[in-house]
This record gives C-alpha cells, structure tokens and sequence, in this order.
C-alpha cells in the first residue's frame, strides 16, 4: 500500500502542472473564441466586410449585407468551432513545446550514464522521481564498473602471482633433477634428500596447477545439489581427525564442541568441502602451538558451526572482502599454504546454495568463521 501511494506522489508536481496548463490552453482559448466571436457579430468585422463587398464586388450595400448573413452569421456555429479548435491547437503546439523540454532532459541523463559522467543527473523538480531513479541506476552502474575493474585487476596480479608460484618450485625441480642426473655417484644419504626435496617440490607445483584448473573451470551455480542427510556431529569428528597431520606440523591442535544428534539435508561432498576450505584457511594463518576452536550447535530451527583461531587480526577492510574470489591476504604470498583465493569464495557459495549464510569476525588476535544451515526436521514418531 505504501509502494502504491509512493508511486502515485512521485509525478505530483508534475500531474499538477499538467493540470495546470492544460486548464490554461482552455481558458485562454475560450476567451479568444470569444472575442472572436464578439468581432464578428458586434465589432468592426462585419461592417469591414459589408463594406468592402460593397465596394469592389455587389456595389449593392443591401445585397452586400446579405452575403454577410449568409456566408457567416448562418454558420456561426461552425466558425466558432473552426475557431476553437484552431486556437485550442495553436495554444496546444507552444505549450507542448515547453513540455518536451522533460524528454530532452531524460535523454540527457541516459546519456550521462552511457558516458559514465561522474557528475549527477539533474532533472527539473517536477521530475524528481526519475532523477533519483536515473542517479541510482547511473551508481549500480558505476558499482559494477569498479568491481569489474578490481575482479580484472586480480585475475591480471592472479597472472603474476601464477608465473611466480610456478617457476619457484618448476627451477628447484630441474635443479635437483640436474644435479642428480650429473652427479651419478652422489652418496645414497644424499641423493635421497635431494630426492625428498624435489618430490615435495614436485607436489607443490601439481597443487598449484590444480588451483589453477579450478579457476578456469569452477562455477558452482551451474552445479545441482545432491542432498541426503547428513550426521553433522560425525563428518565434523572425520574432518577433524583428517587435518591433525597438517594441524601437527606447526603444534596446532583442533578442539571439537558438537552436540548430538545434529542433522542437515545437503550434498554431502560440497558441505565437506565447505569446512575443508575454512579449516585450511585457519591452520594457514594460526599461530604456532595454538588451538583451533570448532563447535556446532543447533537452535530455532537452524544448525550453527564456528571455527575460531588464534593469529593476526584481519583489518575491518579486508575482512569485508575475503570471501571474494581471487583475494588473498598479503602473507599468503610468503607461505606455501597460499592459494588463490578461491577457498572462502567457493565455501561461501556453497553455503548460500544450501540456504544458509557465512560470515566472519576477527579482532584481538581471534578470527572466528560462523556458518549457519538450516536444521534438518526431526520427524515425529509414533509410540
């Protein structure tokens, strides 16, 4: 209801000078009908004419007079109609030509958008409706222009980032792999570790190169959910028990808090992913020898999983956009767990597919990922 009487006082202004001079155009135009009128019947009209017909055509003022009753005064009616709708048409042209004045102004505005002008558009008052809409489409405009403009600029330092990532562990590879092919007698001790070195070199680079296809060819909204049900409790307790070798390297440990009896409708594989994604994230950026928080709970219908680490507070700025694709934080250039930046944006997608929602807070060293599904529905049973 309130939309609807939005609408009808967008153009009032404008409804009321349309009024306005439409009833002015009438006005005007029976007053000039009217003196018209008066001109004929009364004013020096007639005796001009009767005059001049007396003159130059009858020489007969009685004969003159006559063709003057006949030719107007019997069709009066039509004259003054003929009149009317001439001044009416007349008056109409000049006021329209005011009028247009609004289109001309609308085009100017889409003009200033297709320009991409920096500067509002500026319409009459009586179109302020259509200048805000026009303003606040010219800003979305503006909006998507600048965040297609960031998106290229990552996807071009992405190009960087890759040529760098890869050509660190491809020249420790073919240099360990020369070495070895040029030393044939290098003792057993160490030809096993330079063999170790390259084969963790080697499984640096075929990560890279995953990450790398997983740019090119993930879009998740193309891809339909299998749902199932799903013990939530159990996959945390598997996901868990899966990342202690990572977790071990630094001294990190994971803490599970989860209640029983925790269940969800959701495809299984993306929602496993989905932690994956964020606990990778949190052993790559925790301190050393701290733990890493994770707890599930489910109230008023909706199930809510948080995962807390202890290391370096996001600014309120970048943490705003972590969940954007191809973002990464500074360091993640100096550590081999930096990817590109894929990982939140993927895990965000995916929780919203499923209907739920995924945010992040961090301040006094403590990041903390909360995500919230909604709950599966216990059926009812019989006793």
């Amino acid at each position: 209801m309130l939309k609807g009487k939005r609408k009808q006082s967008d153009y009032k202004l404008l409804r009321r000078k349309l009024f306005f001079g439409t009833t002015v155009i009438v006005g005007v135009s029976a007053v000039l009908v009217f003196l018209v009128y008066s001109f004929i019947l009364r004013g020096r009209f007639a005796n001009f004419v009767v005059d001049f017909l007396t003159n130059h055509v009858y020489r007969d003022r009685d004969a003159a007079l006559a063709f003057y009753w006949h030719v107007f005064r019997d069709n009066m009616d039509f004259l003054l109609l003929l009149a009317a709708v001439g001044v009416f048409l007349l008056i109409l042209r000049f006021y329209m030509r005011s009028f247009t004045k609004y289109f001309n102004q609308i085009n100017q505005g889409i003009d200033a958008i297709i320009q991409e002008s920096n500067h509002d558009v500026v319409l009459a008052p009586e179109l302020a409706a259509t200048e805000r809409k026009i303003n606040q489409i010219k800003h979305i405009l503006a909006q998507r222009s600048m965040a297609g403009q960031i998106a290229e600029q990552r996807k071009n330092d992405l190009v960087m980032y890759l040529a760098h990532d890869i050509r660190t562990p491809l020249t420790s590879v073919i240099g360990y792999l020369s070495l070895l092919e040029e030393v044939p007698e290098m003792p057993l001790e160490q030809r096993a570790k330079y063999v170790h070195i390259t084969l963790e070199k080697a499984q640096r680079l075929e990560a890279l190169v995953n990450e790398l296809f997983e740019i090119a060819r993930y879009n998740l909204q193309q891809v339909p959910l299998e749902k199932e049900e799903i013990d939530l409790s159990y996959m945390l307790v598997q996901i868990t028990d899966e990342f202690y070798p990572l977790l071990s390297a630094r001294g990190n440990t994971a803490v599970l808090q989860a209640g029983e009896d925790l269940t969800v409708s959701a495809d299984p594989g993306k929602l496993a992913r989905v932690f994956n994604n964020i606990l990778k994230n949190a052993a790559a950026y925790s301190y050393p020898n701290t733990e890493i928080h994770i707890s599930a709970q489910e109230g008023e219908g909706m199930i809510t999983i948080c995962i807390q680490n202890e290391g370096p507070t996001i600014p309120a700025e970048k943490l705003s956009t972590i969940f954007e694709k191809f973002y990464r934080m500074d360091d993640a250039r100096t550590s081999d767990s930096g990817g590109f930046g894929l990982g939140l944006a993927i895990a965000k997608e995916i929780v919203h597919l499923h209907g739920g929602t995924i945010t992040a807070q961090s301040a006094d060293h403590v990041t903390s990922f909360t995500i919230t599904l909604p709950g599966e529905k216990k059926k009812s049973r019989q006793s």
